[in-house]
């Protein structure tokens, strides 16, 4: 086995994508979401190298009980990916605190939450790893995209912090930074189209390599980032984005 990995936010989309790859690369695998129905059902399809447990990581007792669960079922942590996350889009001026607040829990605080429980181990570890999920909004944005913009700058901000803090005991952070990637989000939004064939073309035809990125694209990078080969990385963001942030509109 390469080692134990925590991935929240698990139960579709990126999040499946990355447990499906870790499994497949040797690692046991502790899926962790709120939707219990579709984050059991993909661990039962794991099998015996991958776990479920149904959490709210903006708590601090159920990202702490998330921990434990790994370490208790497959006897330590090495890798956590925090992939939890949510698109939310307000108006900076008639958002609420309630608002903001339910934006930061899950996109900042979680991540947060999950590090703090999970680092004793991943230092205990000798070489754990830590892989954020970000997004290209954490660096450039469009309008629109307030306040997920802004958490997802947290996130890598934190990801930077961590990398120069836990790096002296053995521990890398990291994060990737994903551009469109072919989840249902996308899919529910084609479907809102009059024309989903020529709006998906439009947005193909906007990234540098023509297309957009599939799950399993940002998940080969997270697992790259999870095992031994990226020893020497550390603090860093990867865009994983098909060139969509290498480019700029002029009108």
């Amino acid at each position: 086995m390469t080692g134990v990995a925590l991935v929240t936010g698990a139960s579709r989309g990126i999040g499946a994508a990355v447990a499906e790859r870790l499994v497949a690369d040797g690692f046991r695998v502790l899926l962790v979401d709120i939707d219990e129905a579709g984050g059991s059902a993909l661990a039962d399809r794991l099998g015996s190298a991958a776990g479920f447990l149904a959490a709210d990581v903006t708590l601090a007792t159920d990202a702490e009980r998330a921990v434990g669960a790994a370490v208790d079922r497959f006897g330590r942590l090495d890798v956590l990916v925090n992939n939890a996350g949510r698109n939310s889009y307000f108006d900076a001026v008639t958002m609420t605190e309630a608002d903001w607040d339910s934006v930061f829990d899950v996109d900042l605080k979680a991540a947060w939450l999950l590090c703090r429980a999970a680092l004793p181990h991943l230092i205990e570890s000798g070489a754990g790893s830590v892989v954020n999920v970000s997004s290209i909004h954490g660096r450039l944005t469009t309008a629109g995209m307030f306040p997920y913009a802004a958490a997802k700058s947290a996130i890598e901000g934190l990801t930077r912090s961590l990398a120069v803090d836990y790096g002296p005991r053995g521990v890398r952070v990291n994060a990737v930074a994903p551009g469109w990637t072919r989840t249902g989000l996308v899919d529910e939004w084609l479907a809102r189209q009059s024309d989903p064939a020529a709006a998906m073309a439009r947005v193909d035809a906007a990234h540098p390599l023509g297309y957009i990125a599939e799950p399993a694209d940002v998940a080969s990078v997270i697992a790259f980032l999870a095992r031994a080969e990226s020893r020497a990385v550390t603090g860093a963001v990867y865009a994983v984005d098909c060139g969509l942030s290498a480019t700029f509109s002029v009108g």
